[in-house]
């Protein structure tokens, strides 16, 4: 009797807790989100997909500093609104040509009893995952306030494998680590490579976007959208029960954030699917940004280009002019009375030599990197006045260089290294883009390398982030486009300032002149680093042995010649850069003709084959254009790779140009065999290539008219 008493309990408690809570489910019915409160009134959540759980329920809430009452608990919900959306936006430049925007939406609002607060958690629904945020309406109860720490949980349903990089307020760029969710603790100090400002703060710490794999196939993702005047989200793993919890980034006095009503959050993210193509075809993260802000977006162009860059990152130039100088103060030193040092690469002679190689392939501009003076004492110092980013070097005569490459109808890229110092960049952004102005600069390279200044401050807390977005919207007021390097990782903020048109923000090719990258990176960067948008990877490297170029630096770029030509397909962006040195290209015309070639915006995409940390198969069309170019990237183990050609249009005919793998490539030991073959393709063709370890395969596909 007692037994059934007992079942009879358990089963009205299950009715009054079905009875109140709030459940959503994604258009296709694949995806199901249940929202309730618990006894104490504490938000929890949980999500299923095709009725397997994913996210075991979770709570939700933030904790406020010096406040007797955070939002966490005591919540009553006051009232709930059901919405559906599908529109189909336009992007300026993207993936494709048309992105649909099609969710289901929970909107909750909840009222803590003792205090009247009033915080709405808004979920919104996707086919690929789920979208949620915090709302703090206007109110009398909750005006400013400062936040001690987010609480939003993310608990796994078992010890996942994870593709993760260690948590840290200001670097990213770290190779990536495989390991099980349990084994991130012992692994988390080989994961850190060192770097010029990086700031752990646990050891189960890790960054977003994370990917994960369950031991039943399904493939999630956790990140954030539409990071705006908030600070940057890392996920601390409780390794015991296996649940990740939201940590921000604090600033200098460990607060994470300083809000005033009426105010959100940024989306929290979280992509499921059984199958890997998924993670990367979504659109969440854009779709939960706000619609373009700028009116006329005629003046943002993709761009391919080329630059003085990739000689001084191996060694082989220099950004200083001169090595006399043991500290520089601008507007006291001059130049003119020290000797050049010989190396100095950002110079008219080197500079036009590029602007010739560009005019004569086809690309749209030339970056120069250390034409500025103050490089002989830039780094490290925690100098606040390092640069003004408008006097020149002696041997970089700005005016000269302008109109020689207007002449060979070639744009110039502006740099602008801040050294980590925010303040003195702002004083001088004006002034230093109508210098770009007035001398035909439409797109500069912002880099923010070292600690921050204001001292104490990182990358990615509230007030940098709330920099870069200042930098991005004042370019705008100038027609210029962006490219941040080392800045906080994107999260789809492209969508609504389009001039954000690439950023760096993770490990890229420089760090394959710093000692190498895993020769499997790139089958991880398109499911972490750009769920949030484009990278500038700087792909195209062709000379892999850097000794060639600097007999002191024996760093080996971990890739095969065919591999670097895969990823102007598989590392989206619409910046691409062939970043090796015009020389090397002459070398390997033939292969270099990829580069020339293809697309850097499309009009779809089309996604063959993944898997994370494996292997990347990706087709696009050109935007405006009947073109059609394949990628793929291997990871370590060789494989053969066969694709369909069905996405070409039926009833054309095509001519395939196949840039492959030689039998022999090898990443490390035989990286320039590369076999390049021509060959009639429909779509009804199928293709079956052999990537080699670190190696890959490129295609253009031509329609024969």
């Amino acid at each position: 009797m007692k037994s059934k008493n007992l079942i009879i309990l358990i089963f009205l408690i299950l009715i009054f807790n079905f009875g109140h809570a709030q459940e959503l489910t994604s258009p296709n019915g694949a995806l199901s989100m249940q929202f309730s409160l618990e006894e104490d009134g504490k938000p929890i959540y949980q999500l299923s997909y095709k009725n397997e759980e994913v996210i075991r329920p979770s709570h939700l809430g933030l904790e406020l500093k010096d406040d007797k009452k955070s939002l966490l608990n005591d919540f009553e919900i006051v009232e709930t609104k059901t919405s559906a959306f599908d529109e189909t936006w336009q992007p300026v430049w993207g993936e494709e040509s048309k992105i649909r925007n099609y969710y289901n939406e929970l909107a909750i609002t909840l009222k803590q009893k003792e205090t009247d607060r009033l915080m709405l958690v808004r979920f919104r629904m996707f086919n690929e995952g789920l979208g949620f945020r915090y709302e703090f309406p206007q109110q009398d109860n909750l005006v400013y306030f400062v936040i001690k720490e987010e609480r939003t949980q993310f608990a796994m349903t078992g010890d996942h494998m994870a593709h993760w990089i260690a948590g840290d307020y200001d670097s990213q760029e770290y190779d990536y680590t495989k390991s099980r969710l349990s084994e991130i603790r012992e692994k988390f100090d080989s994961s850190r490579q060192s770097n010029a400002s990086q700031t752990a703060f646990s050891k189960t710490g890790v960054q977003t976007a994370l990917m994960l794999k369950t031991d039943g196939g399904l493939y999630i993702n956790l990140h954030e959208a539409a990071l705006v005047n908030y600070a940057c989200m890392h996920l601390d793993l409780d390794d015991e029960n296996m649940i990740f919890e939201s940590h921000l980034t604090p600033d200098v006095n460990g607060d994470k954030g300083y809000m005033q009503a009426p105010c959100n959050s940024p989306w929290r993210t979280i992509m499921v699917s059984d199958n890997a193509r998924d993670i990367l075809a979504s659109r969440i993260t854009l779709n939960l940004n706000e619609p373009c802000a700028i009116e006329d977006t005629s003046w943002i162009k993709p761009v391919k280009y080329i630059g003085v860059w990739w000689e001084m990152i191996t060694g082989k130039g220099s950004w200083a002019y001169t090595d006399e100088l043991p500290a520089v103060q601008l507007g006291v030193t001059d130049y003119s009375k020290v000797k050049p040092n010989g190396k100095h690469s950002a110079n008219n002679e080197k500079v036009k030599r590029y602007i010739d190689f560009a005019s004569e392939h086809g690309f749209d501009g030339v970056l120069v990197e250390g034409w500025n003076e103050g490089w002989e004492d830039w780094f490290g110092k925690s100098k606040d006045y390092v640069f003004d980013f408008v006097t020149p070097y002696p041997d970089f005569d700005v005016q000269e260089i302008h109109d020689y490459a207007k002449s060979k109808g070639v744009k110039m890229i502006m740099h602008h290294e801040t050294s980590g110092s925010v303040r003195n960049y702002e004083r001088h952004m004006d002034q230093a883009y109508q210098f770009m102005k007035d001398n035909g600069y439409d797109a500069v390279k912002s880099g923010y390398v070292g600690n921050i200044i204001p001292r104490g401050e990182h990358h990615y807390s509230q007030y940098i982030v709330n920099h870069y977005q200042y930098a991005i919207e004042k370019a705008a007021d100038y027609e210029v486009m962006v490219n941040a390097h080392e800045a906080v990782r994107p999260t789809g903020i492209c969508r609504t300032y389009p001039n954000l048109i690439g950023n760096e923000s993770a490990r890229g090719t420089e760090f394959q002149a710093f000692g190498g990258s895993k020769p499997n990176h790139v089958t991880i960067l398109p499911f972490t680093r750009l769920i949030g948008g484009p990278m500038d990877y700087t792909p195209g490297i062709f000379e892999m042995d850097i000794s060639k170029l600097n007999p002191e630096n024996n760093s080996h770029v971990n890739s095969t010649l065919a591999n670097q030509l895969a990823l102007y397909v598989t590392m989206y962006s619409p910046l691409q850069m062939a970043a090796d040195l015009p020389e090397h290209y002459e070398q390997f015309m033939d292969a270099f003709q990829f580069i020339k070639n293809v697309a850097i915006d499309w009009d779809k995409s089309v996604y063959l084959e993944a898997e994370p940390g494996d292997y990347i198969t990706i087709a696009r069309k050109e935007k405006s254009g009947n073109n059609w170019f394949v990628g793929n990237v291997n990871g370590i183990v060789p494989r053969k790779s066969s694709i369909k050609l069905d996405f070409l249009e039926k009833g054309k005919k095509y001519m395939a140009t196949i840039y492959a793998d030689a039998k022999d490539a090898h990443f490390k030991t035989n990286p320039q065999a590369y076999t390049i073959k021509t060959k009639k393709v429909t779509n009804k063709s199928k293709l079956s290539l052999t990537s080699a370890p670190g190696g890959g395969y490129a295609i253009s596909i031509v329609e024969i008219k």
